[in-house]
């Protein structure tokens, strides 16, 4: 009995209806129990390609030769959306020369003059030529070509947005250009070697003749030769004075480190090799000088990464066609401000040097007139698919 009652305890702390069935109806008891089974939802999870697939999204391919200011190239471009496109490709310029003459001077007198009437007159320089062809045997040109040519080449990602749903011809365009800082040089021509070494051998006589010293040093050649120097030639260098080209006036102040002993007119040495101080004082006329090379170099430098923003108009190519585009763009590559012209000896041209003549002077004005690079382009697009 003790054991009956601690049973219907139990039970009856059990879920009432549960308790029915066991006491009332054990035969429900000996029949399998079956929980009620939910339905699992539904997943609302679209798969990627679907979605770009719904989206328009780099469903197709478009290849396209471009034709420009910023030279040749091809690029791959492909819808992301119904108003987006993304562009990329490569872009160079073909080579070119174009010639520019740098005149030379002496004791920055010009190499040239010429009278009321035109004529010819004999000038320093030309006592000079006369001079160095009885030492040298070479004939010294009264200027130097200098031989110009670009070598733009860049990487490209751009955006195009068509804003306009039911006019599908204009977008417009953002994106970058990356590619060498450099895009463009000019160095002197072959032709020209002959006066630019003249000019060398001419400068480094002329400093050992300020410095009263025997043009020709052999010692350590031949201890038995000993030649003594000739004052009436080192006079003749003194009259003469240097050899270089007339480029223009300084700016400003340049401070940096001398890369060649410096002597005043009276032989004095004035700085060494390594010495940090003044190089050129603002107003001073700047005569440039060959490099060791007997060479004369200028490279024009602008930022790597260049931003672009633009606006385009596209359309059929072949009429009743969807898979021939051509379209035309406009826009403008910001490289950074003023391009730097640097020539061998570490002057830049566009920003330290002022009144520059001549065909160089030209050259140099252009460049620093566009602060930014003009964009201009043709694009033939065929659909790949």
């Amino acid at each position: 009995m003790a054991l009956s009652c601690l049973g219907l305890t139990a039970f009856a702390q059990q879920d009432t209806a549960t308790w029915k069935r066991f006491v009332l109806n054990p035969e429900e008891q000996s029949q399998p129990q079956t929980q009620p089974q939910t339905e699992a939802p539904k997943s609302q999870t679209i798969p990627v390609m679907q979605y770009w697939k719904e989206h328009n999204i780099l469903q197709h391919l478009d290849l396209s030769l471009t034709l420009g200011t910023t030279g040749i190239g091809i690029d791959v471009a492909s819808p992301i959306g119904d108003m987006f496109q993304v562009r990329a490709g490569y872009e160079f310029m073909p080579r070119f020369s174009k010639n520019m003459n740098f005149d030379l001077t002496i004791n920055g007198e010009p190499a040239r003059a010429y009278d009321e009437d035109g004529n010819r007159q004999e000038t320093t320089f030309d006592r000079l030529a006369d001079f160095m062809y009885q030492m040298t045997g070479y004939d010294v040109d009264d200027h130097v070509v200098m031989v110009g040519k670009p070598t733009i080449n860049n990487f490209k990602f751009l955006i195009d947005v068509f804003p306009f749903k039911t006019n599908k011809h204009w977008h417009f365009t953002a994106g970058f250009y990356w590619g060498p800082s450099r895009f463009a040089y000019a160095e002197n021509s072959a032709e020209s070697m002959v006066s630019l070494l003249s000019a060398g051998i001419y400068n480094r006589m002329y400093e050992k003749a300020i410095r009263d010293e025997p043009l020709f040093d052999f010692n350590g050649i031949d201890d038995d030769i000993n030649i003594p120097v000739l004052p009436d030639i080192n006079d003749k260098f003194k009259s003469f004075g240097r050899l270089g080209f007339a480029v223009g006036y300084f700016k400003h102040d340049i401070y940096g480190t001398f890369t060649k002993d410096v002597y005043d007119s009276e032989g004095n040495l004035i700085h060494e090799v390594g010495d940090y101080g003044l190089l050129h004082k603002a107003g001073e006329r700047y005569i440039m000088e060959p490099d060791e090379d007997g060479m004369v170099r200028v490279k024009a430098r602008s930022n790597s990464f260049k931003p672009y923003v633009g606006f385009g108009y596209g359309g059929r190519l072949v009429k009743g066609r969807d898979d021939w585009k051509i379209s035309f763009d406009c826009g403008a590559m910001f490289w950074g401000g003023t391009p730097s012209l640097y020539n061998h000896e570490g002057v830049n041209l566009a920003n330290d040097v002022e009144r520059i003549g001549g065909q160089v002077g030209d050259y140099v004005d252009l460049f620093k007139a566009f602060k930014v690079y003009p964009v201009l382009s043709l694009r033939i697009t065929k659909t790949i698919f």
